[in-house]
């Protein structure tokens, strides 16, 4: 809420100034209702995935070895604790990275 908001502004400036840090008021937002950040949206419902970084996977290219299925196995780690069950599905994936797998 605003005033939250308003307290946390507050305790913020006042540790930078206390730190001798500077903000350039002109790069500065307030009162904005959500804001991305290192690949999140963050709003007042919490954090959650770039919608763009979601079309990007989804259109990953398949997988055509173990090395490239690897490679999507590390990108959808990092959005483990957006999806729903990950542990189950990453653990069937895994055995796909094993160098004797067909890839068809």
């Amino acid at each position: 809420n605003k005033e939250e908001h308003e307290e946390h502004l507050k305790l913020i400036l006042e540790l930078l100034k206390k730190e001798e840090l500077y903000a350039k008021f002109s790069k500065c937002e307030f009162w904005i209702p959500q804001v991305q950040f290192l690949r999140h949206v963050i709003n007042s419902k919490g954090i959650h995935v770039d919608l763009a970084k979601i079309e990007s996977i989804k259109y990953w290219p398949s997988p055509k070895s173990p090395i490239e299925f690897r490679q999507l196995l590390g990108l959808d780690g990092y959005y483990w604790r957006f999806i729903e069950g990950f542990s189950k599905i990453a653990k069937s994936m895994t055995k796909l990275t094993q160098k004797n797998v067909q890839f068809d």
